[in-house]
């Protein structure tokens, strides 16, 4: 028989001090044998890789543009090679009389006949086709569209062979490219970042279903909604940050290996994708995001559910 004066006293009392053994009994669970570290770690891993691909591709982006701005290419074509020669000649004396012009390199015949090998073959040159004079020009303010268009009229003057081009407007088509795969990165981050949410909610709803009975009998021995939300709290924030960790040394172990292979391809453009001293600082947040996001989770899918089921 229930021993009544005990249960009224501890109804007047309150049955405040949960944690420790009773918090253990209310969401029992044994750390990395349930489900739910596990889906954690793994949702960490995919975020860590899509957001350190993102950052990549932004700091990629940004190496190049810097290192584009206010660069132009000047082309001779001129078929004829002594008139090509006396064209390129005086192209050069225009640019160094050109206040706007802060250097100027004429890319040698050599370096021209490698770009051109995989394609035409060794030894081609002039015997195949003719190959215009090129001249590696860099601004003293940005190469925009109108900085390019008084270029071109002054130097068509002297030389109508010559052609400018931007060197940013080259890569006009790469850098879309790459704006694309940044959103696609920042939509996977929001995606995981919901999808671990849900998980939360998930495993929350599950543990309230199994431990019903267990809370009913603590409402009546005076605990309240908050007291037994900590305590669910706890036990996913653990899991959480459990899973945060695996997950990040996960996702750190196939960004470097990705990294590695990148880095064979030999490309300066992709050599500008390293990551900084602040994209790993927001690379280890992640994990600590992802306890953020359960225990906010946990704790309005409890208190939620509490006020409907009791």
């Amino acid at each position: 028989m229930t021993d009544r004066p005990g249960l009224n006293r501890a109804l007047r009392k309150g049955f405040a001090p949960f944690g420790g053994e009773r918090a253990a009994r209310l969401v029992p669970q044994a750390r990395l044998a349930g489900p739910m570290p596990w889906v954690i770690a793994i949702m960490v891993a995919l975020t860590v890789i899509a957001a350190a691909g993102g950052l990549a591709l932004q700091n990629m982006a940004d190496a190049a543009r810097a290192e584009l701005d206010g660069g132009a290419t000047v082309q001779v074509l001129e078929a004829l090679p002594q008139e090509r020669e006396q064209q390129t000649d005086a192209v050069e004396a225009a640019l160094s009389a050109d206040p706007a012009v802060a250097t100027y390199r004429r890319v040698p015949e050599s370096e021209l006949e490698e770009l051109l090998e995989p394609w035409l073959g060794i030894g081609s040159g002039e015997a195949t086709v003719p190959v215009p004079a090129l001249i590696d020009v860099r601004l003293r303010g940005a190469a925009n569209a109108d900085a390019v268009a008084r270029l071109q009229a002054r130097l068509t003057e002297i030389a109508p062979g010559a052609r400018v081009d931007a060197q940013a407007s080259w890569l006009g088509p790469v850098f879309d490219v790459i704006a694309a795969l940044q959103w696609l990165a920042i939509a996977l981050v929001v995606l995981l970042a919901l999808t671990s949410a849900t998980a939360v909610w998930l495993a929350a709803r599950s543990a309230l279903g199994s431990n019903r009975n267990t809370i009913e009998i603590i409402h009546l021995l005076g605990g309240t909604d908050g007291q037994i939300a900590r305590i669910f709290q706890r036990s996913i924030a653990q899991d959480a940050l459990i899973g945060g960790i695996v997950g990040l040394a996960l996702g750190l172990t196939a960004m470097f290996v990705l990294a590695r292979q990148f880095r064979q391809l030999g490309s300066g453009m992709i050599a500008g994708g390293g990551l900084g001293m602040g994209d790993w600082v927001a690379l280890a947040a992640i994990p600590l995001a992802g306890v953020v996001i359960a225990i906010v989770t946990a704790r309005f899918t409890v208190l939620s559910a509490l006020r409907r089921i009791l």
